[in-house]
């Protein structure tokens, strides 16, 4: 395939798609490395990059193509192997590295893959340094950026990039205290955190019951993971745990389950650490950030205790963008990313689960005594395979059934539809005061959205 026929590489999280397929392709993954390169190189001619990993099968393929892109143009790279997404951040910062790279589709299915670009502080780089990376890579056209034969990029594996991060995860803990009053049981996603999860667990002194740390290129978050916290609660509740912890395959998200096999995700997670940082004066300008998908419920919540919500796009990209421009340090959304920036740069899976089980000693509580505060309004959430994804306005029918379902719920629910920014779907959230009637609601709109755009 010609790349330079290509329009659209970046999506809202980087760069994600079918592995060996466009834009997922080898050609496409040399390109960008080349055109980070450039962008590097005009900025620094001793430019370095961090370039970390999860553990799918083609991960193998984009770290060597972008290892010979960036090595074409001069810039030396430092590998990492299999690393969550928040370790790469902190790597590139730990190694004053020009940037970092992540070669992972996050929650995904193995065959999938993508890549995320971070700027020399652990952030996600800027739109602008993405569109000029997009152009590079459409036009294809480097041949006036090659170095000198003595000046071609050298790669080296760092050896110790286990070890620092899961220190750097634990000083996020208090210091002089452990876990060794808590059994745990965590599910490693068969992805990127299968070694250093249980190693900084097992470090605090928790008891840890470890699954999903067997990973075979294939099996990244299949049938386990956060996004199959059954597995989970399973496993709390057979082994007597005071917790379960479930990762997803970079770990930059997190799903909790208390000791009695309830789920507690991203929006619970995000009402009770505000809680606690307002309470003991740590939280900026005792506001936070959630998203457009937050519950209703716990938007009251978080109201009702004096904590200001802003409101941003669905995308851990946003939610630290206006978190950010607001000067916050709290963020997060049901998924399971939560933003501690007092910690750390991006969404971190560990940190997160770390700052829950703090609270749960400051408060000598349970993990289901501490989640009880919050009530959550009723929600039902369907997502609907599409073959094409037209302005939501543009469907007709789609746009009927929802005016129909906002005028029923009135000001006690509220309907909202967008499409996947990383999958080809739609969906579909209702809110309101009966379950019962949220779910036939978002049914009804999810169903007339298949007849229009369905696969």
């Amino acid at each position: 395939m010609d790349i330079r026929k290509q329009k659209k590489i970046f999506g809202t999280d980087g760069i994600r798609g079918h592995a060996n397929r466009y834009p997922m392709s080898a050609e496409v993954v040399l390109a960008l490395g080349k055109a980070l390169g450039r962008v590097l190189k005009a900025r620094d001619p001793h430019s370095r990059v961090v370039i970390g990993k999860d553990t799918r099968l083609s991960c193998y393929l984009f770290e060597n193509a972008l290892i010979a892109g960036l090595c074409a143009m001069g810039v030396d790279t430092l590998m990492v192997g299999p690393l969550p997404t928040p370790g790469v951040a902190y790597i590139t910062r730990a190694y004053r590295a020009s940037a970092g790279i992540v070669i992972s589709a996050s929650h995904n299915p193995y065959y999938d893959n993508g890549i995320k670009v971070f700027n020399s502080e652990g952030f996600k780089i800027s739109d602008e340094i993405e569109a000029q990376m997009e152009d590079a890579i459409i036009s294809n056209d480097f041949s006036e950026n090659f170095v000198q034969d003595a000046e071609l990029g050298r790669n080296t594996r760092i050896a110790d990039a286990d070890g620092r991060y899961i220190e750097f995860v634990k000083a996020s803990f208090p210091k002089g205290k452990t876990l060794s009053d808590m059994k745990i049981f965590l599910d490693c996603a068969n992805g990127a955190a299968h070694r250093v999860a249980p190693a900084a667990f097992w470090e605090l002194e928790a008891q840890v019951i470890v699954t999903g740390n067997q990973p075979n290129g294939i099996n990244i978050n299949d049938q386990c993971g956060s996004l199959h916290p059954q597995v989970t609660q399973k496993g709390v509740i057979e082994n007597q745990a005071d917790v379960g912890i479930a990762l997803d395959g970079d770990a930059d998200r997190v799903i909790m389950v208390d000791e009695k096999g309830q789920i507690v995700d991203g929006d619970i997670i995000l009402a009770i650490c505000a809680l606690q940082l307002k309470q003991t004066g740590q939280l900026n300008k005792n506001a936070v950030v959630a998203t457009v998908m937050t519950n209703y419920g716990v938007l009251k919540f978080l109201e009702s205790h004096g904590i200001e919500v802003f409101l941003s796009p669905v995308g851990d990209r946003y939610v630290i963008q206006e978190m950010v421009k607001q000067g916050l340090n709290l963020g997060g959304e049901q998924s399971g990313h939560l933003l501690f920036l007092d910690h750390s740069t991006t969404g971190d899976g560990l940190i997160t689960a770390l700052q829950v089980l703090k609270i749960m000693q400051q408060r000598d509580c349970t993990l289901s005594e501490l989640v009880s505060i919050v009530q959550k309004c009723p929600q039902a959430l369907v997502n609907v395979k599409v073959k094409r994804k037209p302005a939501l306005k543009e469907l007709v029918q789609t746009q009927k059934v929802i005016d129909q379902a906002e005028k029923e719920l009135g000001d006690m629910g509220r309907v909202l539809v967008r499409y996947s920014g990383t999958e080809p779907l739609c969906r579909v959230m209702v809110e309101g005061p009966q379950k019962g009637l949220v779910t036939q609601l978002s049914q009804k709109i999810a169903a007339t959205i298949e007849q229009e755009v369905g696969k």
